[in-house]
């Protein structure tokens, strides 16, 4: 018996009725040979890991444009984030914490430079529609390895398809990263908002802070204690009623006081026109992407949607560098006194 089947047998004495077993998984797009160490879920948790889209997401926005800070959250940190509180909900449930991982570790992958500012605009220029866990999917199906993609299982790319409020999972896994994902956004954006003296803790409603906690590390512990009392022997990932409200409430909350705040998202406008500009001229010289991106052109794929996965997977930096080579004059540099 190799170790990959020794930890698969434990799985089954060990986790939940409920939880998603490695062998029960649907497989992968392209069949493989197992790992004679690491379960399916394991196996992708590291090969999202070690993909240069995951490396990029420490260059692109959370919430505040290239913020004057080293304490700001990133996409990375974000995402970091999410994992965390979804193993520790995984692990309390005694669900495949692997599974749960794999998931939050991708299910950011495809957005784009400057946050939601970049996703709006992708999804307003280019006929065919932009969202972010869409992009998610095509770059580990397609995209990643420079078009041969990572070739995940079926469950992990269902989670990070569906990782948005409007859908839901299939696996109880999924569900658990559905809502680490707002648990971790509303509550590090509080506190980076606190950071940019955006907002005080006392701007926080009473009631709500009664609810929820008093401080961003007491709401976390609560938010997340409730999701395991509340699902604890269920078929089904669950917030109390009066938790699930507070919550609704508190994003409602930051929605109006920080991810609609002009101090917070003036230079936003600016960050949307760069990228529709760049949008436009990759449209018009299509030849300046990637051969590997090219030849999916002969593949049959919309022109509009290959230079959308250029420019979703560049980081902030990246975005701003080609706009400065593109539209923006250089010094003369020839001769000199």
């Amino acid at each position: 018996m190799t170790i990959r089947e020794q930890i698969e047998a434990m799985e089954w004495k060990t986790l939940s009725p409920y939880a998603c077993h490695s062998t029960e998984t649907k497989g992968r797009q392209k069949p493989e040979a197992q790992c004679d160490i690491r379960p399916v879920f394991q196996r992708d948790r590291d090969r999202i890991l070690h993909s240069k889209s995951f490396r990029r997401l420490k260059n692109k926005t959370q919430v505040f444009l290239t913020p004057k800070g080293d304490h700001y959250r990133t996409r990375m940190s974000h995402t970091l984030e999410v994992s965390q509180n979804a193993r520790t909900i995984a692990k309390a449930l005694q669900l495949n914490e692997d599974l749960a991982e794999a998931i939050a570790l991708g299910h950011d992958l495809g957005h784009t430079p400057f946050g939601h500012a970049g996703e709006l605009i992708l999804n307003q220029i280019y006929p065919g529609g932009f969202r972010h866990n869409e992009q998610s999917v095509r770059i580990v199906e397609k995209l990643e390895k420079d078009g041969e993609g990572l070739n995940l299982t079926w469950e992990v790319r269902d989670g990070i398809r569906n990782h948005q409020t409007e859908s839901v999972p299939h696996t109880l896994e999924g569900k658990i990263v559905r809502l680490s994902d707002k648990i971790a956004y509303v509550n590090s954006d509080i506190d980076d908002a606190i950071r940019a003296q955006l907002l005080c803790e006392e701007d926080i409603p009473l009631e709500l802070r009664k609810t929820l906690g008093f401080q961003t590390r007491s709401r976390l512990d609560h938010l997340i204690h409730d999701i395991i009392t509340s699902s604890r022997d269920k078929n089904d990932i669950l917030q109390s009623p009066e938790t699930k409200e507070a919550f609704q409430e508190l994003r409602l909350f930051m929605f109006e006081h920080v991810y609609k705040n002009p101090a917070a998202k003036g230079e936003e406008v600016k960050a949307r026109a760069m990228l529709e500009q760049l949008y436009h001229h990759y449209m018009e010289h299509i030849d300046l992407l990637p051969d590997w991106l090219l030849a999916m052109l002969d593949e049959g794929e919309d022109r509009g949607h290959i230079v959308c996965d250029y420019i979703s997977g560049m980081t902030d930096q990246y975005a701003i560098t080609k706009f400065q080579e593109f539209f923006l004059p250089k010094a003369w540099q020839v001769g000199g006194y």
